[in-house]
């Protein structure tokens, strides 16, 4: 596995790095341990201290962590800035109020009886990310993570290599203890040494349902426990009586931000009849605006895939799914030329049971449109997948929009707004779209050995 940068809009090789080797694998491993065993009895504060500096690290160098993104896997410029603010955003999430998420839990129902939970470090945790939100990816998981005094082990993409050793580098120059961190080029052989390794109690894993299947199933056999943040079929609703502008606007947004390279990006757009020609021409409309070209220039707004294997993959998804019987609505479906990796945004409908992309996720700027007479059809549709990671429901009635909300089999849904992460609200999916939470309190006690405590 050759860990190497190549800029998705040129197609020309940035710099290729040395695998790590079998030997700095157990390095790693002996130095997680180290730092465990450390942080049992380190004050929490004292890790507070350290993660605020790489916040602080990241602000004070955010367009040059930014450019390394846009170079790495080809996000809009603008986009980047907006990844790396959210990356400090987490970390200082959790450096301010990681202290209270982990205080004592009283448990006083049983009569007689006084006890608590304690939440306390188990071990390593190993970390295996994607490419499309370099940072954030990570620091989602690390923070948390690094306060409750789990050591982290990052094994990232091939196709980033800059952006996981610049993330290294603001590690240590924030002066974390040596094993608190280390960004491993490892191939997936060595990830299954590592997750059987007994210094290593849990694996946190965002990528595809093939990955997450094999990574689940080693994770299993050797009983360590794993969360899972898969990809997703996510709809976006409209009712006919929603605020179609602000519906048409952010449901474009929606499905084109990162290049429609976002696990929660809205893939199925499902419209009530009444609104649907409206909603399409607009929808059409927001994508004929955008403009393809080099990420780097800010008249570009619709940025390359992360690379020629991504363009490639989804070519052949969107072909398979018109030879299944899906429409082309709008777009040029014909491929790119040359070695960038740029693609043509697309609308597709008539996408039915039996094609072979139904339920397939199409990770690119293709939307799929789906017509409705109603909030039953519409529910009903929404729920036809075996996926279940986010959603959007846009409606003028607030109860209405509620109930169609809480009837999604998603993680999570956004209501009259694009479906985004907060720092401190949880995050995760359902179905094969993963188990397990990450961000908020949630997702700081992924990770612990939760204590019971009967107190004499």
């Amino acid at each position: 596995m050759a860990y190497q940068s190549v800029n998705p809009y040129t197609g020309k090789l940035i710099q290729t790095y040395p695998s790590t080797t079998e030997q700095e694998v157990e390095v790693a491993l002996k130095n997680a341990d180290e730092f465990y065993q450390l942080a049992k009895t380190q004050p929490i504060e004292k890790r507070a201290e350290k993660l605020q500096l790489i916040a602080d690290t990241f602000r004070e160098n955010l367009d040059d962590y930014a450019r390394l993104i846009t170079t790495n896997m080809g996000m809009l410029f603008t986009e980047a800035q907006a990844e790396v603010k959210k990356t400090i955003e987490f970390a200082e999430y959790y450096a301010q109020n990681a202290a209270k998420l982990l205080e004592d839990t009283p448990y006083n129902d049983v009569p007689g009886v006084r006890a608590h939970v304690k939440y306390q470090s188990i071990g390593a945790i190993l970390l295996v990310e994607p490419w499309n939100f370099p940072y954030t990816q990570i620091m989602r998981v690390f923070a948390p993570n690094f306060m409750v005094g789990n050591p982290v082990l990052l094994k990232d993409p091939s196709i980033i290599p800059d952006c996981s050793d610049a993330f290294a580098t603001v590690t240590q120059k924030a002066g974390i203890p040596t094993g608190a961190f280390k960004n491993l080029l490892i191939n997936y052989d060595q990830v299954n040494t590592i997750i059987a390794d007994p210094r290593v109690q849990g694996v946190a894993l965002t990528g595809s349902e093939g990955a997450g299947k094999k990574i689940a199933a080693e994770a299993g056999a050797n009983l360590k426990k794993s969360t899972m943040e898969l990809g997703g079929t996510d709809v976006f609703i409209v009712t006919e009586d929603a605020d179609l502008d602000q519906a048409i606007k952010v449901g474009a947004k929606a499905r084109l931000t990162n290049a429609g390279q976002v696990c929660t990006s809205a893939k199925r757009f499902i419209i009530n009849s009444k609104v649907y020609d409206q909603f399409l021409d607009g929808l059409i409309a927001e994508f004929a605006k955008r403009k393809i070209g080099d990420p780097q220039d800010p008249k570009t707004t619709l940025a390359p895939l992360s690379s020629k294997s991504a363009q490639e993959k989804l070519q052949k998804q969107v072909d398979m799914a018109i030879a299944g019987g899906a429409e082309l609505l709008w777009g040029d479906n014909t491929p790119f030329e040359g070695p960038g990796a740029s693609f043509h945004p697309l609308i597709l409908s008539g996408m039915q049971p039996d094609n072979p992309m139904y339920d397939q996720e199409l990770f690119g700027p293709v939307a799929q449109v789906y017509k409705v007479d109603s909030d039953e059809e519409a529910i009903e549709l929404a729920n036809a997948s075996q996926h279940g990671l986010g959603g959007t429901v846009f409606a003028g009635d607030l109860d209405r929009a509620e109930k169609l909300a809480s009837q999604i089999e998603t993680g999570q849904v956004a209501i009259n707004q694009m479906l985004t992460s907060h720092a401190s609200l949880p995050f995760g999916g359902v179905k094969l779209s993963g188990y397990g939470r990450e961000l908020s309190d949630l997702g700081i006690r992924e990770f612990v050995n939760a204590k019971t405590i009967i107190d004499g």
